[in-house]
């Protein structure tokens, strides 16, 4: 005769093996959720868009300095300190602030015999004065006094100009129409492979900037008319963006 007994399990003993058996299922449906959207990743459609905004540049930085020579660097020093002085002079006549020159460069060189060498004369690097050099960066900010700026300086002794750099004081309101324009430029191309691909376009997941604002220089046959004939042209600042749509 076999006598069967059953088996009472203590009440905590018997919650914690029913919240153990959850944890498992949930867990396994957890893993299998993560399995089913590795094997099924998201469908996206990522585009990209340029956009640019141009308009008259309204300043420009030039380059301009003074070169002497001399037997002594003292003497070439004192030729220069005198020839710049008279350009700051001009200058200021010309109605370019102080804090708008800044000196960029000043050098102090010994100038050498071109004598060849020779058998008799192994040692040609003989020094037969001083150069100093003299440049200073000038920002002019109406274009207006550019060319009676040049023509300033050069009448006031300068011998060495440098390149003009045309700008845009204020590049943000630029900025910000290009930014619209290649949002604009990346929705239209992601809605033309979104038809051309037979899937309907999705909500915008991620936008992203890349590269900045870019000024950069267009070229047109504007000058300015007093003094040298200077083409002032026009700047354009260029942005692009990368924007991911999902697919529904």
């Amino acid at each position: 005769m076999v006598l069967f007994r059953r088996l009472i399990l203590p009440p905590l003993f018997a919650a914690t093996l029913i919240v153990g058996a959850v944890a498992l299922i949930a867990s396994g449906t957890g893993r299998g959720a993560q399995a089913a959207d590795s094997a099924n990743p998201p469908r996206t459609i990522v585009v990209n868009g340029d956009g640019e905004a141009s308009a008259k540049p309204d300043q420009a930085r030039l380059s301009a300095g003074v070169v002497t020579q001399g037997q002594s660097a003292a003497a070439a020093l004192t030729a220069n300190t005198t020839a710049m002085t008279r350009v700051f002079a001009s200058l200021r006549a010309a109605g370019i602030p102080e804090n708008k020159i800044q000196t960029s460069n000043f050098s102090v060189q010994p100038q050498y015999s071109s004598i060849v060498s020779s058998p008799g004369n192994p040692d040609p690097q003989r020094i037969t004065g001083y150069q100093v050099s003299n440049q200073v960066s000038v920002m002019v900010d109406d274009l207006a006094k550019l060319g009676p700026t040049l023509d300033a300086l050069v009448k006031s002794g300068a011998n060495q100009l440098g390149g003009i750099a045309f700008s845009i004081a204020n590049p943000k309101p630029f900025a910000d129409r290009a930014r619209s324009a290649a949002v604009a430029d990346a929705a239209a191309k992601a809605r033309t492979l979104a038809m051309a691909a037979g899937v309907n376009l999705g909500p915008l997941l991620s936008i992203q900037e890349g590269g900045g604002a870019r000024p950069g220089p267009i070229f047109a046959a504007r000058a300015v008319q007093i003094g040298p004939p200077i083409a002032e042209g026009e700047q354009t600042v260029t942005v692009n963006v990368t924007m991911t749509y999902a697919i529904q």
